[in-house]
């Protein structure tokens, strides 16, 4: 944690106040917001002035959250503060927000030396703005893989939140609050930021790297350890599919064995279900990045386009294409309503 303020001006040991601006792109989720904003405000009420915080928006007056709840914000034209720490909050579909003067604006604040950070989607956007080429980051496990797809040169990592110098990247949902307890810390003290935690019943701080999501076993409602790490090995090979004869000797049982557990505890054939997973993969691809469906047909492990297309056809009702044409429409019905 030494690094964190290793190039910011001020020395925060309760003898400065600490400038703190979030930017809120429609679409955010309140949570994730929340998390990060609260701990702020709960430090100013055991300390006054320790941090002076603001709300930013891209236009208008007000940001809207996922839930449609207005937060009263400054548009990003019309600020003239110097920010120590700029977090971006965003939620939704960051990939599809094409907004240039944003990303000129942030590229801006972070050469006059203030701490970048992002927040769920929020490190999607400074990383398309270039600002995380050469550091390390998290985000929200929705946008991790697409990311990856389409910037394969970022340092992406699955953690709660990643601290690298002059950026903080958050993976949202309730991880702000121990980022936060982090930053804190580093400011004011562990006591000091233990006082904070407790105010809001936070009284286990988990570190950096705790996982994301749950395991496996929880998510998929089965302890059988041959048929979780089948899935592990589904999901390290979505690309290259394996066969089904390959899958069972990795995992070291029979071909009908295996077939066997997985009708058993997840109530369909080994392939058939790994099939789904490259598809649920691949939906993921189609909703989130600016991949051709070629492109994603190549990344979820398909021969050829057309096989791919009869089988997402299949399973979700309608072809690649036009889920992708119909989310374009619904963002800019949103955008013009």
């Amino acid at each position: 944690m030494g690094v964190l303020l290793s190039n910011m001006d001020k020395d925060f040991n309760n003898t400065a106040q600490c400038n703190v601006g979030f930017l809120l792109i429609d679409g955010y989720a309140l949570m994730s917001y929340s998390s990060a904003q609260e701990p702020l405000r709960a430090a100013n009420l055991l300390s006054p002035q320790a941090y002076h915080i603001t709300n930013l928006c891209l236009d208008g007056v007000a940001s809207v959250s996922s839930s449609g709840a207005m937060v009263p914000a400054t548009p990003i034209v019309e600020s003239t503060e110097r920010y120590d720490l700029l977090f971006v909050v965003a939620g939704g579909d960051p990939f599809k927000l094409d907004r240039p003067d944003l990303n000129k604006w942030l590229r801006r604040q972070a050469s006059l030396g203030t701490l970048i950070g992002g927040v769920s989607g929020g490190p999607v956007i400074l990383g398309m703005a270039g600002l995380m080429d050469g550091y390390r980051m998290t985000l929200h496990w929705e946008h991790a893989k697409t990311l990856s797809e389409v910037s394969a040169e970022l340092l992406i990592e699955r953690s709660l939140y990643v601290i690298d110098r002059n950026r903080m990247t958050c993976a949202g949902g309730t991880a702000p609050l121990d980022m936060m307890h982090a930053l804190i810390a580093t400011h004011h003290g562990a006591d000091f930021a233990r006082r904070v935690s407790d105010w809001f019943l936070h009284t286990t701080v988990r570190v950096p790297s705790a996982p994301q999501r749950s395991g496996l076993a929880e998510r998929y409602g089965t302890h059988n350890q041959s048929v979780l790490t089948a899935i592990e090995i589904m999901k390290n090979h979505v690309a290259e599919p394996l066969d089904l004869a390959q899958l069972a000797n990795l995992i070291g049982l029979g071909v009908r064995q295996l077939n066997r557990l997985f009708k058993q505890k997840m109530g369909t054939s080994t392939i058939a279900f790994y099939r789904n997973l490259r598809l649920s993969f691949a939906e993921n691809l189609i909703l989130q990045s600016q991949l051709t469906v070629t492109e994603v047909s190549m990344a979820a492990g398909f021969v050829s386009t057309a096989h791919f297309s009869t089988a997402f056809k299949s399973r979700y009702g309608v072809a690649p294409s036009v889920l992708r044409s119909q989310a374009i429409i619904e963002i800019n019905t949103g955008a013009s309503s």
